[in-house]
């Protein structure tokens, strides 16, 4: 019953023990909000003391400015989730909080792979409670168990790296994690794949001569908007530190034959902002990328499709259409036009509600569409709901042709690193070649980018100094980087995944509130 969410993260510690923390927070999470729409939350720390607001919705509707000056401190952490398999219960919003020892909060992007097995080892040998059905609160309690071994009163950074040490080599899978410990300082470390994204920055604090401001994060936007230099990418298997005091630490706590970077190519994909740099790799480059790519497919394979115009599904596929049809030399244009105010249909729970959103996000411009064969530019097909409506709307708005084109290959098996995709017959790809997935979504042809150009279009922009040459391409070949992913554990992840099961649960745990450090909105 342990789920994992895609979420953003973020870190401060502000090097003015006076200074509000909250209002950067704020800031960040409302830049990373396309990673998570269904919750949000912000704990902070002023001597000695935690203050929290968290709650289900939208950044700017969770906190007020009341709630945000109440949050004190000058270091506190930030985190929002996309809706998932879980609880829709407001007190599993992150971060999490556990109170011995020392008082320490988490965010967490990712996934453990094991998650029963360190759930029965909690309750059976480390004697802590887990009360939510979310896995980053078995890693909290797992860094904490560890941390509470060394029987003392106040830890130095030798403690954090043997506590961080045990921990990646007890939690398996995908993450990128924030801690904030309270008295000491700030914790982050990342999983030894380097699945999901962590970077830090710093920068003068506002008093001249005074020190200097720390941020971790998820994406390198948050740094280029609050101000910070970009220092480097947290390392696969790495932990740094950094102290109330101004000191920072860092160290692989991982042996180096058991680390190497392999972020999520779905990053660079969908997820990640297209001004953001991951892992030295620009996020906006490798869609254009992608886009080139696509044109040389179509080129190569498809000669006898007669297009009139390229147009893009709003947003994130924008750079690789344009692109595509620089190369094509076809006209681009943009013939939906989207309603800013509704979320991201790919993380919609429900089949249904999914096909509702479609509509309600996105309508046709009848002039970009009628009596002409279309070639539609989408960053992936996933259930292919979404795929489908729009082919519809496409042909109502008098396209003569539709063809679509993918930008990622076809995805075929389920991500157990953080991304809640489907159960595998709920794939539109699943068990079909391009013709029937054609006919499934009602497109006259459908153009699948290929995996090792896609891995190309990604890799091709990381730097000489810092080669990145594998990506976690899970959900396209079934290969997990990190290990320990058997065919048991596939099918008890499907099960939890597939939309009746979400919507039991939701429905179970409607109005059902876990106790904890919860400030309550009302």
């Amino acid at each position: 019953n342990i789920y994992a969410t895609m979420c953003g993260i973020v870190a401060i510690l502000l090097a003015n023990k006076d200074a509000w923390v909250a209002g950067d927070i704020w800031e960040a999470l409302s830049l990373l909000q396309h990673r998570g729409q269904d919750a949000a939350g912000i704990v902070s720390c002023s001597r000695g003391r935690l203050y929290q607001c968290k709650d289900n919705g939208m950044v700017r509707d969770v906190f007020s400015a009341a709630q945000l000056a109440s949050l004190y401190g000058n270091m506190g952490l930030g985190h929002v989730r996309y809706p998932t398999a879980g609880s829709s219960s407001a007190s599993e919003a992150q971060p999490f909080y556990v109170n011995s020892p020392y008082g320490i909060v988490m965010g967490h992007n990712g996934n453990l792979t094991n998650s029963t097995e360190l759930e029965d080892f909690l309750d059976a040998t480390a004697l802590r409670h887990i009360n939510t059905t979310s896995d980053s609160e078995v890693l909290l309690n797992v860094l904490a168990y560890e941390l509470q071994k060394t029987g003392k009163r106040r830890i130095n950074h030798e403690d954090v790296f043997d506590a961080v040490t045990k921990v990646l080599e007890t939690c398996h899978g995908g993450y990128a994690v924030t801690t904030m410990i309270n008295g000491y300082g700030i914790v982050s470390f990342r999983d030894p794949s380097g699945i999901r994204p962590l970077i830090f920055g710093q920068r003068p604090a506002a008093a001249p001569g005074s020190g200097t401001d720390y941020c971790v994060t998820s994406e390198s936007v948050v740094l280029d908007f609050l101000e910070f230099s970009v220092v480097r990418d947290v390392e696969p298997g790495e932990c740094l530190i950094h102290t109330l005091d101004g000191q920072v630490f860092s160290r692989r706590c991982a042996p180096a034959s058991q680390t190497t970077l392999s972020p999520c190519v779905f990053e660079f994909v969908y997820f990640a902002r297209p001004d953001s740099v991951i892992d030295g790799i620009s996020v906006y480059n490798a869609r254009l990328t992608m886009g080139e790519a696509l044109a040389k497919k179509v080129m190569k394979e498809y000669p006898q499709l007669e297009i009139d115009v390229v147009i893009p599904v709003p947003d994130t596929s924008r750079v690789a259409a344009l692109q595509c049809s620089y190369l094509l030399k076809k006209v681009y244009r943009e013939g939906f036009i989207k309603n800013r105010y509704v979320g991201r249909t790919f993380i919609m729970p429900g089949q249904a509600e999914r096909r509702k959103s479609v509509r309600r996000k996105l309508n046709a411009m009848r002039s970009e569409f009628e009596g002409k064969r279309v070639l539609l530019v989408d960053d992936s097909i996933v259930r292919g709901t979404t795929s489908r409506e729009i082919i519809n709307m496409a042909r109502e708005a008098g396209a003569l042709k539709v063809y679509f084109a993918s930008a990622a290959p076809p995805i075929r098996h389920p991500n157990v690193y953080g991304i809640d995709m489907p159960s595998r017959e709920e794939l539109v790809a699943h068990d079909k070649d391009d013709a029937q997935i054609a006919k499934e979504i009602g497109a006259d042809v459908v153009i699948y980018q290929d995996l090792a150009d896609l891995i190309a279009s990604c890799a091709v922009h990381s730097s000489a100094q810092r080669p990145v040459t594998t990506f976690d391409t899970s959900v396209f070949d079934g290969h997990y980087v990190a290990g320990d992913v058997t065919a048991a554990y596939l099918e008890g992840l499907e099960a939890m995944r597939k939309d009746g099961a979400k919507a039991k649960r939701l429905v179970e745990t409607d109005g059902v509130e876990a106790p904890g450090l919860h400030n309550a909105r009302k």
